[in-house]
């Protein structure tokens, strides 16, 4: 439970983070089969996915470094079923925001892609 907690949380920063910086939430928590992505959000015409790592310390890597092509595996397959869901036809990408207890958010825009 505490873990879900913290996750949410991080969830809860990162999503004020993008909001200060221009961003509109258009939904948290995407569930499907294949897996779950945090934050959908647009920016301008460009449809965003997020995903959000929080890491206490980075003794084994910061969040960002997690996401890994295992990784980037379920989020281009979960994508793709929200868009089976929710049609887009103009630009997307995949962006992370990685949180630690000591430092701001990280975000990378563009992480990876397969758009």
């Amino acid at each position: 439970m505490k873990t879900q907690l913290t996750g949410k949380k991080a969830e809860d920063v990162a999503c004020s983070f993008l909001i200060k910086n221009g961003l509109v939430l258009v939904t948290r928590n995407y569930r499907c089969r294949f897996g779950e992505i945090d934050l959908i959000m647009q920016d301008a015409d460009m449809l965003v996915f997020v995903e959000v790592r929080y890491r206490k310390n980075n003794s084994f890597g910061d969040g960002a470094e997690s996401v890994n092509q295992q990784k980037q595996r379920k989020l281009i397959f979960t994508a793709n079923q929200y868009l089976l869901q929710h049609p887009h036809n103009g630009p997307m990408r995949f962006d992370v925001v990685a949180l630690s207890a000591e430092h701001t958010p990280q975000w990378i825009n563009n992480a990876f892609s397969d758009f």
